[in-house]
């Protein structure tokens, strides 16, 4: 077995699902903010698309994914962000972004540049990616004094010039913070002067209250990388469905690298991935949805005077009280059938905080409220 398994705390999800089993035992209603896994029904065009492509003989999907796919995803990114990529050259699909973003290590790290940033709290499948490719993992903190953005000048030069990965994620999960394009460009700008490559999670870039997040690909092309999914924006967490897209060489050696993984959405879902990235009707229904759902939960924390951060995602980011641990609230939580993820779930700069998911209905957040501990 690889050495590396015993080292690793048990991950994320499973400690997550562990609380909603014993939840459910209670017999009581579960009020699960805790996965970012939203209640609301997948669209009913998406559905049909996947249905009405489901072939008689299935196949092997290729890598590259489907022309039409490329081209509904080169057209999203126009629409959305006014950007112009080659479908062909600058495009590849991916089974999620989950997926993708632990694969990348294996093909982007150079052994002589084992260093590999990312942000802390976050997502856990950026460090165990890097420690399951022999990277070395170093963290950069995120704090509210620095509105979440990390201090790029707490890097060395010497340590700039040893790294091979960035891992970037605005919208954030989990504080909900938003990246401005001054930081960004600083950072693309390192990156280029030191030869590493910035990997830019965003898969909530389409879910915001007032200003559309930018996309990474605005601010810079060179070592720059970006992965964005449909499992949030159009609610097909379960169909495993997302894209890579930067330079045409660096798209390039990751569809080769990417042969030798074999991961590729199967065919109908790629079909019923055209279909949502071509839709931008059912997204503003989506994040109408959210929207509501933060203004309910942030009236009622600010009404028991507990902080909470989180503009993007669809994520809130809230202080514990005085005198809790982010897992003694989490655990005084689930005592009313309340699931949220502890901060430190996301690294030791979770301390004190706890991650509340917009996952349940409007009408459960209320019910939520209502049982909300004093």
């Amino acid at each position: 077995m690889n050495p590396l398994l015993p080292r690793l705390a048990g991950y994320m999800q499973e400690k997550m699902n562990a609380q909603r089993e014993a939840a459910v035992k209670t017999g009581r209603p579960i009020y699960d903010f805790g996965i970012g896994d939203p209640r609301e029904p997948t669209p009913a065009f998406i559905r049909e698309a996947l249905r009405n492509a489901v072939p008689e003989v299935s196949q092997y999907p290729s890598i590259a994914g489907l022309p039409a796919l490329r081209r509904a995803i080169a057209d999203y990114l126009s629409r959305r962000f006014s950007l112009e990529l080659d479908p062909d050259r600058e495009i590849l699909p991916c089974a999620g972004a989950k997926e993708a973003l632990f694969h990348l290590p294996l093909i982007a790290l150079d052994p002589a540049r084992p260093l590999c940033f990312y942000p802390d709290p976050a997502y856990p499948v950026y460090e165990r990616a890097i420690l399951f490719a022999g990277g070395t993992p170093r963290t950069l903190a995120l704090t509210a004094e620095r509105n979440f953005l990390p201090d790029l000048t707490a890097v060395s030069e010497s340590d700039w010039s040893r790294t091979s990965l960035f891992f970037d994620c605005y919208p954030h999960n989990p504080t909900g913070a938003a990246a401005t394009p001054e930081y960004h460009a600083k950072l693309f700008a390192l990156a280029a002067r030191h030869g590493f490559l910035v990997v830019c999670d965003e898969p909530y870039v389409d879910l915001y209250i007032d200003t559309p997040p930018h996309c990474a690909l605005q601010i810079a092309r060179k070592n720059v990388l970006v992965i964005h999914s449909l499992s949030k924006r159009s609610g097909m967490t379960g169909y495993r469905s997302g894209f890579m897209a930067g330079e045409a060489g660096t798209i390039a050696v990751i569809r080769e690298a990417r042969a030798n993984f074999g991961v590729a959405s199967q065919s109908f879902v790629q079909h019923a991935a055209i279909a949502a990235w071509s839709d931008d009707a059912h997204v503003a229904e989506r994040r109408a949805i959210f929207a509501a759902k933060r203004a309910l939960l942030l009236a009622h924390l600010r009404s028991r005077q507990l902080e909470a951060s989180g503009e993007g995602a669809f994520y809130l980011w809230v202080q514990v009280p005085a005198g809790h641990t982010s897992e003694s609230y989490a655990g005084k939580l689930l005592e009313q059938n309340i699931i949220v993820a502890p901060g430190t779930f996301f690294g030791p700069s979770g301390k004190g905080f706890i991650r509340l998911a917009m996952v349940p209905t409007l009408a459960d957040c209320a019910k939520a409220i209502a049982l909300w501990p004093s």
